[in-house]
Parts: structure tokens; C-alpha cells; sequence
């Protein structure tokens, strides 16, 4: 194998080209590993949401976003919440001040289905 083309004389070296392709591959399966990719985590609001579980969801919250992770933040309607929608607004939007310092708005509100779902990352 050639080392360095551009010296005078040019520098070669014999390797045994099983262990080089073994290197390189465990050296590609290391980066893989070490490049894991964002997932996109889920957290699920009821509107009846009390402060405390509020408080609970949005400490995970921030541990998925310190991980690198993107955050779906989804309100859920059940029976007649669904003639009350603006409530489920008022709570994304109170939710996404309290993450304003951690995290960045993705996706706007965004209504389907009997669910509200915001998409948040890290800055």
C-alpha cells in the first residue's frame, strides 16, 4: 500500500489486507455508533392536566432535548373537550413559554384529528 505518493522516493508499506479491511470496518461501525440520529420523542397532555404532572412532563421534556432529541408536545381532546379547542391553544402556547429558555418552536399548532400537536427542538 502506498503511504505517501507526493515524497521522493515514495513511501510504500506491505500490510496484510485482512486486518486493514477488518480495521476499517470496525472503524465505520465506531462512527456509526457514535453518530446516532435525533429521534423525534412524544410527550401526551390531557387538558385537564394538573400542575405537578405538567411539571413532571416538562423535566422529561427537557432531558430529550439536552439528549439532542426533537419533542412532539400533543394536547389530546376526549368527548366534549373537542367544542372547547381554544383551551388545548392556551396550554401549548403556556407550555411552549415555560420551554422558551431550552427549546425552539418547529412546527406551529397544528390540529388532526381529536389531537394538537406542536414539534419543538433544542437552540
Amino acid at each position: 500500500m502506498e503511504i505517501s505518493p507526493n515524497a521522493n522516493p515514495p513511501v510504500a508499506k506491505i500490510i496484510d489486507w485482512g486486518k486493514y479491511q477488518y480495521q476499517k470496518m470496525k472503524e465505520q461501525q465506531k462512527n456509526r455508533r457514535s453518530s446516532k440520529q435525533s429521534e423525534l420523542k412524544q410527550m401526551r397532555f390531557g387538558l385537564k392536566i394538573g400542575s405537578g404532572d405538567l411539571e413532571i412532563k416538562l423535566r422529561k421534556i427537557r432531558a430529550f432535548l439536552a439528549d439532542g432529541h426533537k419533542v412532539r408536545i400533543q394536547i389530546f381532546y376526549r368527548g366534549r373537550e373537542m367544542a372547547h379547542k381554544e383551551l388545548g391553544y392556551d396550554l401549548i402556547n403556556k407550555i411552549a413559554a415555560q420551554l422558551e429558555e431550552d427549546a425552539v418552536v418547529e412546527q406551529q399548532p397544528q390540529m388532526a384529528g381529536r389531537n394538537l400537536s406542536i414539534v419543538i427542538r433544542s437552540k
